[in-house]
């Protein structure tokens, strides 16, 4: 008897999908958890948040990512189970026992995710991985009733392959590690609809070498080419997408427009709908979690445009109408200039705190060893034909290139009016030309000192 029996559904069902074609679902339980409203409030909340300012085709949804991570989680399960099936106890190949518990851990994976996830998170203190758990072993979710449909504990299963607890590593793996189908999936759907071309690497050839082994996941070595050019795409995504400036700089926006909407809220001087008044009451219930998306957040924003405290209202509009902040990259040395700009933007008519920040995008494009952390001893390894195992950087010159290394910028946020080159006189010009003084070609840089003559001898 399988370890996890499923009862199929009499007709597969089959979802278009733009980056893979077809998105199959033959298990009662897949299908009865995309239809659970915990999953379809998914389609309510964008993959990238304020990024779909910046390239404006990036409105696609958790929803499609979260299926789109499960269709290729079942077709590595299929290639597992046509080429390397379990002949015997802990011999290191794959037991397709296991697929049911990986698909749902993969279609579930980022069920906790709330709007603006990243943002949401550091100013009011949540987790997406906890509370995706939560949803899951919460016997109140038609998620977790869906679930036992399966077995009594196997929500709590599902929950433990997201945490990373479960004890089979392929199992994990396969969805959390450097080279998973969370992370190929994103990278090939955010390209798709952000119009790049940067995240597009060979995926069928991928799948065509990943094979599993005893601690987890690997690939022949055959096909190390193909997992260079997704390392290297992912880089390029990281670099070109996921850190532009003017996607930070919404973010930045974001982040000050709630955290005023709190200090306001707190008060007792806002308008606001039930399910975030309890955030910024710091009193708030999964189900309330679970009311919130990109709508009911956007709803709120519109109100707060006609708040009548003038910054709320201003940073309401800066963020729906799409004005955001100018930067200018910073390093250790010009980080000392920035109280003096800050000065100089207040004298401007900006309060410092909620139109000024530093923003660091930093990121490792890979790692063959990390002790620590999301993706904590995940290096990626070759397979050789006699079976042993090496990893990736040492074969490959050019991620050995990127192995361990930072790829970004900090960078300081202010109203982009401080740059403004007006012809009519304006009362603050000459304020704003103090400020440029230290702008030079997108860099924050200190004022050149003239060089002293030198006295004759």
């Amino acid at each position: 008897m399988p370890r996890f029996p499923s009862e199929k559904l009499k007709n597969e069902v089959v979802l278009r999908d733009p980056v893979h074609e077809y998105i199959h679902i033959e298990d009662k339980v897949i299908f009865d958890i995309l239809k659970a409203k915990e999953f379809q409030r998914m389609r309510r909340i964008k993959q990238l948040g304020p990024i779909s300012y910046v390239f404006p085709g990036a409105t696609h949804t958790r929803f499609e990512h979260n299926s789109g991570v499960y269709e290729l989680t079942r077709r590595i399960c299929n290639i597992f189970a046509r080429k390397y099936p379990s002949m015997a106890p802990n011999d290191g190949l794959w037991d397709d026992n296991n697929r049911l518990l990986v698909e749902c851990a993969g279609l579930l994976h980022d069920i906790g995710h709330g709007p603006y996830s990243h943002t949401f998170e550091h100013l009011f203190g949540t987790n997406h991985e906890k509370i995706g758990q939560k949803i899951i072993t919460d016997p109140n979710t038609e998620i977790n009733h869906a679930l036992k449909q399966v077995s009594s504990n196997f929500p709590d299963q599902v929950a433990s392959v997201i945490a990373k607890t479960y004890p089979n590593a392929q199992v994990v793996k396969m969805i959390s590690s450097q080279a998973d189908a969370d992370r190929m999936d994103y990278l090939q759907r955010d390209a798709y609809f952000t119009g790049v071309s940067y995240g597009q690497f060979d995926l069928s050839r991928i799948l065509r070498v990943i094979r599993p082994y005893s601690d987890g996941i690997c690939f022949t070595n055959n096909g190390m080419h193909a997992v260079e050019d997704y390392i290297v795409s992912r880089y390029q995504m990281y670099q070109q997408v996921y850190f532009h400036r003017v996607g930070r700089s919404m973010e930045v926006l974001l982040h000050h427009l709630l955290q005023r909407a709190k200090d306001v809220y707190q008060k007792g001087n806002l308008q606001v709908t039930p399910s975030l008044a309890k955030f910024l009451e710091g009193n708030w219930t999964l189900a309330d979690y679970l009311n919130l998306d990109d709508g009911v957040m956007e709803t709120n924003f519109s109100m707060w445009t006609k708040a009548n405290d003038p910054i709320l209202s201003d940073l309401s509009k800066r963020y729906l109408y799409r004005k955001p902040l100018a930067s200018v990259k910073i390093n250790k040395e010009t980080k000392n200039l920035l109280p003096k700009l800050k000065t100089l933007i207040n004298q401007a008519g900006f309060d410092p705190e909620y139109y000024t920040d530093t923003n660091s995008a930093f990121d490792e494009p890979y790692d063959a060893y990390k002790p620590t952390g999301k993706n904590a001893n995940s290096q990626i390894e070759i397979m050789q034909d006699d079976g042993t195992l090496i990893e990736l950087s040492e074969l490959s010159p050019l991620v050995r290139a990127l192995n361990g290394t930072f790829q970004g910028d900090e960078r300081f946020f202010f109203p982009k009016i401080m740059l403004s080159q007006n012809d009519e006189p304006q009362i603050f010009d000459p304020l704003y030309q103090q400020f440029q003084k230290y702008v030079r070609n997108g860099e924050l840089r200190y004022l050149r000192r003239p060089n002293k003559k030198k006295k004759d001898n």
